[in-house]
This record gives structure tokens, C-alpha cells and sequence, in this order.
């Protein structure tokens, strides 16, 4: 009962949030681009809610049981990536005023390019964001409304439902704002859960800091062993240029970015927004570290599959009953803040990628986006009892190498549009944006078969990689452009 009065309060604040910022503001400017009037620190903040998500809230602590600490050197590559996308990429897109950030490829390649990039993102998006609301869906189910004999179909749509309620009229004008209500929910769920361990564990903070430090999970670097996907290089490299596609190429947080005011603020947004994921990510590191600790003191028996360590310690009372209320709101606040912002950027890249609403009238053009917004609300359900079905892994892994297939092909084509002059044949890019994935994949297959070795998140590096070598192939010199 405690858990379902938590949620009603929860879902009660955003829906009086989406009230406040959307009134009188269901213009498709407000929906896509908040107006422009969105301030740079209030987006930043709630942007940490978007990227860390329920996902990050469950699975982090619990890779460290298989992986250690070496999860770090990924972020601190995210660090970097998030300085080239504000170095690079944000001043493009302000330059050419975007509403959708593939107008890029559509004005310096083609039409063909345009929507190739467009789809791929609505692929990505869709499949991770089902993928992350499955991950909260199935804890609330497991852990709250299973004894209710509430279907998981059911959770799916409902919660599917509640974000379409508090986003179809105001979109990221709204989210801007909600997204920061659900991080510091997450952050403030994320500190006390720290506290309430430390409190059970009873060695005091000195106690803590050696615990951490002498625990075999401390591991950080991997230098030595190249075969293993924890490798240093491996890591750190593909943490730059996940964060390049995963944010930079990604329409759902660039969104964010572009509804700042000017492009100065925005690369304050970057800067601030990228170096918190270093500590962030370090407590949730040292939460696993204290929680296996915890488990070996108390001499429990742990799930198999790591996501589930963190929610048996919250749910079987292990922590005490307020850990459980604590943990309900942060998987909800980083479920909720990823996911609302998604099925507003996929909304926004259908109608202004696909449909080219910004050439009907404003009424026109409202009514589609909010068909659209619906129709994408019910397909995202129904991902999410697919994903359901299917789930056999770490799901922030199974995220990242989907991340690997679909968003290396729109590393491609902008690495060839921003550091090449030559033009491409438009026609063939889907042909290529396709194949690429299908070679990484045979590729991933064949070296593991032959040699025993099992591509990580560099995957995503060689499939953007193979569609640049497609789409310089298929270049003339004849037909060189000057560089946008």
C-alpha cells in the first residue's frame, strides 16, 4: 500500500507539473523546441535523469559483481565524448537552426540520407526505451502488483499511458521541467539507499572507504588483457563515441540542447551535464561493492542475473521498509525521465522528418503530431511486452550493443558529412546504412567462432567504420561539396 500512495503522489507532481508548463502552450514550438527559452541549468540537471535512467539505477550496482569497477573507464570516456558533441556537433546544429538534427544529412547529402538517419534513430530509440520502461515494468510487476494479479500487459500500458498524459500537449517544454523533478528524486533515492547500507553494515566511514577499497570487485583498469571486452582502451574508446551517437546523433537529447536559449548556453548544459556522470556513476559503483559486502556478511544467496541484486535488497525488507520507498521513486524517476523525453523526440522526428509538418498550417500540424504521439505511445507498449518476451541478459548491456547496430550507421554518414567535401550517391545510402550492421554481425560471429574473441561496444566504432568506407566508395570527385 506504502508503494502504490508513493506512486500516486509521484505521478500527481508531474501531472501538476505538465499543467503549469502547458498552459497555453500546446504549439508544435512549445512541443519540439520548448519556445527556446528553456535555461541551460535547469536543462542539465534534469538531462543526468534522462541519461542515467532505470536502467543504470539497477544494473550498474549489480555489473560490478561481474565486471568490477572497470565500468568507469566507460564513463570516463563519456566525459570526452560529451566535449566533442559540444565542440562539434551543437554548433552545427544551431548554425542551420534544426528542429530535427538529421535536416543535416537531408541538406548535406540528401533526401535519401535524411530519412535513412531518421529512421535508424526511430529504431534505436524505440527499442531502447521499451527496453528501459520493460526493466521498471517487470520490478513494479515482480515486486508490487504481482500479489494483486495485475498483468505485466497491464503495467506496460499504464505506465506507457501516464507518460503520453503529461507529455501530448507540451512535449520537451514540459519535460524540461519534469525531467528535473525525476533526477533529483533518482539522486536524492540514490544517497539515502548509500546511507541506509552504510547504516546496516555498521563499520563507520573509515570502515566504508577500506571496505571499497579492499574489495576484489575495486578494480578499475584493465590495461593488460586485450581479449577481454573490460579492456581500457576498449572501454574508454567506446564510451567517446557512444556518447557521440548515443547523445550527439540522438534526437531525444539534443532536443533538450537545442531548446536552450543560444548555443553558448547549451555548451554550458554539455559541460556541466557530462563531467557529473563521473561521481554519479562512482556511487552507484561503490552501492554494488557495499551491497556484495553486505550480502557476504549477512551470508545471503544471490540472484543470478545481476540486475536483480539491488531490487532483493530493496524489496525482502533486507535494508528496511523506507530503502523500498526509496528505491520505488528512483527507478521510476529514471525510467520516467528517459522515456517521456524518447516518445517526444520520436514524435517530433516522424512529423518533421517523415510527415514534413513544418509545411502545413499550424492546426494542421498539431492534429498530426498528436496522432502521432499516440501511435507511438502504442507501439512503445507493445515493445515493451516484446522486449518482455525476449529478455535473456543484462539489460544495460543488451542496450548498448543495440546502440552497436543501429546508431553506427548515422556515425557514418555524419563522420562523412563533416569531415569529408566529397558528395555521395544519395540513392544507395539505405542499401549501405543496412548492410553495414549485417557485416558486424557476421563479422562478431565468425572472429568468436575462429578465434574465441566476442566484439564489445567497439562494434559500434567498426559499423561506422564500414558505412564511412560504403559511402566514400560510392564518392566521385566529380561531385565535390563544399563542407556545411
Amino acid at each position: 500500500m506504502m508503494i502504490l500512495v508513493t506512486i500516486t503522489c509521484y505521478f500527481t507532481a508531474l501531472l501538476l507539473i505538465a499543467r503549469i508548463t502547458g498552459y497555453k502552450s500546446d504549439s508544435n514550438a512549445a512541443f519540439f523546441k520548448g519556445e527556446n527559452k528553456s535555461p541551460w541549468y535547469v536543462v542539465s540537471f534534469g538531462m543526468i535523469g534522462a541519461s542515467i535512467s532505470g536502467v543504470t539505477f539497477v544494473s550498474v550496482p549489480g555489473m560490478v559483481r561481474e565486471m568490477d569497477m572497470t565500468y568507469l573507464q566507460t564513463v570516463f570516456g563519456f566525459f570526452f565524448g560529451y566535449m566533442i558533441v559540444a565542440h562539434v556537433l551543437l554548433p552545427l546544429y544551431y548554425r542551420l537552426n534544426l528542429t530535427s538534427i538529421y535536416g543535416y544529412l537531408g541538406t548535406r547529402i540528401g533526401i535519401h540520407s535524411y530519412r535513412t538517419g531518421s529512421f535508424f534513430f526511430l529504431l534505436s530509440r524505440m527499442l531502447g526505451t521499451a527496453a528501459k520502461l520493460y526493466l521498471v515494468c517487470l520490478i513494479l510487476h515482480t515486486y508490487v502488483f504481482q500479489g494483486l494479479h495485475v498483468p505485466f500487459w497491464v503495467i506496460a500500458i499504464g505506465s506507457v499511458a501516464l507518460v503520453w498524459i503529461y507529455t501530448h500537449k507540451s512535449g520537451i517544454k514540459t519535460i524540461v521541467w519534469t525531467d528535473t523533478l525525476q533526477t533529483f528524486c533518482l539522486i536524492a533515492a540514490l544517497l539515502f539507499i548509500i546511507y541506509f547500507t552504510i547504516q546496516k553494515l555498521d563499520i563507520g566511514f573509515n570502515g566504508i572507504v577500506q571496505a571499497i577499497q579492499e574489495s576484489e570487485h575495486s578494480r578499475i583498469f584493465v590495461f593488460k588483457d586485450w581479449i577481454s571486452r573490460q579492456n581500457f582502451f576498449k572501454q574508454f574508446f567506446s564510451g567517446i563515441f557512444i556518447v557521440i551517437v548515443m547523445t550527439g546523433l540522438d534526437q531525444d537529447m539534443m532536443q533538450k540542447n537545442l531548446s536552450c536559449r543560444n548555443l553558448h548556453e547549451a555548451k554550458k548544459n554539455m559541460y556541466c551535464y557530462g563531467f557529473s556522470f563521473i561521481p554519479l556513476n562512482l556511487l552507484f559503483l561503490c552501492l554494488g561493492i557495499l551491497l556484495l559486502t553486505l550480502a557476504d556478511k549477512m551470508q545471503l544467496e544471490l540472484p543470478v542475473m545481476n540486475d536483480d541484486i539491488l531490487p532483493m535488497f530493496a524489496t525482502q525488507g533486507y535494508l528496511g521498509q523506507a530503502v523500498l520507498v526509496l528505491f520505488t521513486i528512483g527507478i521510476i524517476a529514471a525510467a520516467f525521465s528517459n522515456s517521456d523525453s524518447a516518445l517526444t523526440a520520436m514524435t517530433t522526428s516522424v512529423c518533421v522528418d517523415l510527415l514534413n509538418t513544418q509545411k502545413d498550417t499550424e492546426e494542421i500540424a498539431r492534429r498530426k503530431r498528436r496522432r502521432v504521439h499516440l501511435l507511438l505511445s502504442a507501439l512503445l507498449a507493445f515493445f515493451i511486452c516484446l522486449v518482455e518476451m525476449l529478455n535473456n541478459k543484462s539489460v544495460i548491456d543488451a542496450i548498448y550493443i543495440i546502440a552497436s547496430y543501429t546508431y553506427g550507421p548515422l556515425l557514418g554518414m555524419f563522420a562523412f558529412g563533416l569531415f569529408t567535401r566529397k558528395q555521395t550517391n544519395d540513392r544507395l545510402v539505405p542499401f549501405i546504412a543496412i548492410t553495414s550492421p549485417l557485416l558486424c554481425y557476421a563479422a562478431d560471429w565468425w572472429i568468436n567462432k575462429e578465434f574465441g574473441y566476442k566484439f564489445g561496444y567497439e562494434l559500434l566504432m567498426l559499423n561506422g567504420a564500414l558505412t564511412f568506407a560504403g559511402l566514400m566508395t560510392l564518392s566521385t570527385k566529380k561531385n565535390q561539396l563544399k563542407t556545411l
